[in-house]
């Protein structure tokens, strides 16, 4: 066995790969993975569960209340949230938690807790994006705060609304997770100024800016990286519709939607291709990146806004030739074929209000607003559920942080707690 391993290695080297190739266990950095995907194949996962659920392996408390995901890397997690049970006051923090054992291990003031709109609407929604040393998160006000990973102390900071005059397209608050790419943090600060930024990711200096003529204000989606015919793009949706931004900040492209309530799921970008999901019996439209002359790339239209393919914050995930979202945010969750835009099919799944949709080893994980989980086989061939249970701690608020799995654990954000579950094969 020994020499089988030193004889794998030798070829590794030889062929130039990277050792870590072999890895399983890979984080989750930022919102919906590093790829942006929500697609997590890094283990083989189970393909069904007992009747209540895998295994719980503990619960931390101290998350606060809010929507934003878990952001994991390097052993650790962490995550945004006001009101926290392990505070003194009622504001927001960011805040850091051990990986195995869910302690929290240090959390930092960002601000006051965002309390717009209707008790629902309200508190934190950002999920942190973590690079190495650094960890950074969006604020609901708008603030960009840059903290050290290892002791929570802050950096710098940046105010969208006064550094950049960003707006926001609707009443909500912010909610990208920062794009970090090489030296560069990209992010969204909205508004035809300074409607997307890269900005020096170690002092937060600004390198670059690109002005969308008329931009309504940022959306809810975090960027996307899109590489055609050797250009790369960045790819991202604000209250005007999807754009394509060059590493200069150049615009390449644009795909304008007419004004609606707020656009908020994150596009899938597949080869040349983007999917542009969007709410409130908007729809799904599907474009085609094409790279032209001297670094520029434009886009056509595949198949513009499906009303049947409307997804309002739930996300969408590509598993093959197919997507699954929910059907705006009814909890009836869809399969559609990508290229075409048909909807394979439409089901009513056990739990009540809107749902999120993840993906890994080849199953559909299904959180509905009323914290029931499903389980379900990601086939285009029908809606095949293999288990479902309802989270603890779930009703008070709704379901809507998106759950995370990484290295065979499960983890789901309700509120003030962060679970872990088994789901390992």
């Amino acid at each position: 066995m020994i020499r089988r391993l030193l004889s794998l290695t030798h070829l590794v080297v030889a062929c130039g790969l990277p050792i870590a190739t072999f890895s399983h266990a890979e984080d989750v950095p930022t919102f919906r993975g590093t790829q942006r995907t929500s697609v997590y194949d890094s283990a083989k996962l189970k393909q069904s569960w007992p009747e209540g659920g895998p295994k719980l392996l503990w619960e931390a408390a101290g998350a606060g209340r809010g929507y934003a995901s878990v952001a994991v890397s390097g052993g650790k997690f962490y995550t945004l949230g006001d009101g926290l049970s392990t505070a003194s006051d009622a504001d927001e923090y960011l805040s850091c938690f051990d990986l195995k054992s869910g302690k929290q291990l240090w959390k930092t003031k960002t601000g006051p807790a965002w309390k717009s709109g209707k008790e629902d609407w309200q508190s934190s929604r950002g999920t942190p994006t973590v690079d190495g040393a650094l960890v950074y998160v969006v604020t609901p006000q708008g603030e960009l705060v840059c903290c050290d990973s290892a002791s929570g102390a802050e950096k710098w900071r940046k105010d969208f609304k006064k550094d950049f005059d960003g707006q926001k397209a609707d009443s909500w608050g912010y909610s990208e997770s920062p794009l970090i790419d090489g030296d560069l943090l990209i992010c969204t600060p909205g508004g035809e100024k300074n409607t997307m930024v890269a900005l020096n990711k170690t002092t937060g200096a600004t390198v670059w800016s690109c002005s969308r003529k008329e931009d309504r204000g940022a959306g809810h989606a975090s960027i996307v990286i899109s590489n055609i015919g050797g250009i790369k793009v960045y790819v991202q949706t604000t209250g005007s519709g999807g754009l394509g931004v060059a590493k200069d900040g150049k615009l390449l492209w644009e795909f304008a939607i007419d004004k609606t309530t707020a656009i908020i799921p994150t596009p899938i970008v597949h080869g040349d291709l983007v999917y542009i999901p969007v709410g409130y019996g908007r729809g799904a439209a599907l474009v085609q990146q094409v790279p032209g002359e001297n670094g520029a790339v434009s886009v056509k239209t595949v198949y513009g806004l499906n009303v049947k393919l409307a997804n309002k914050h739930g996300g969408a995930v590509r598993v093959g030739d197919y997507v699954y979202s929910d059907s705006d945010d009814k909890g009836m969750p869809l399969c559609a074929d990508l290229k075409t835009g048909e909807v394979k099919w439409q089901n009513r799944g056990p739990g009540k209000g809107s749902a999120v949709v993840i993906a890994g080893d080849g199953m559909l994980y299904i959180q509905f607003a009323d914290g029931t989980l499903a389980l379900a086989k990601a086939s285009p061939e029908g809606y095949s559920e293999a288990s479902s249970f309802k989270l603890p701690g779930s009703g008070e608020r709704p379901s809507w942080a998106h759950p995370v799995i990484v290295d065979g654990k499960l983890y789901i954000r309700q509120q003030d707690k962060v679970l872990c579950y088994d789901v390992g094969a």
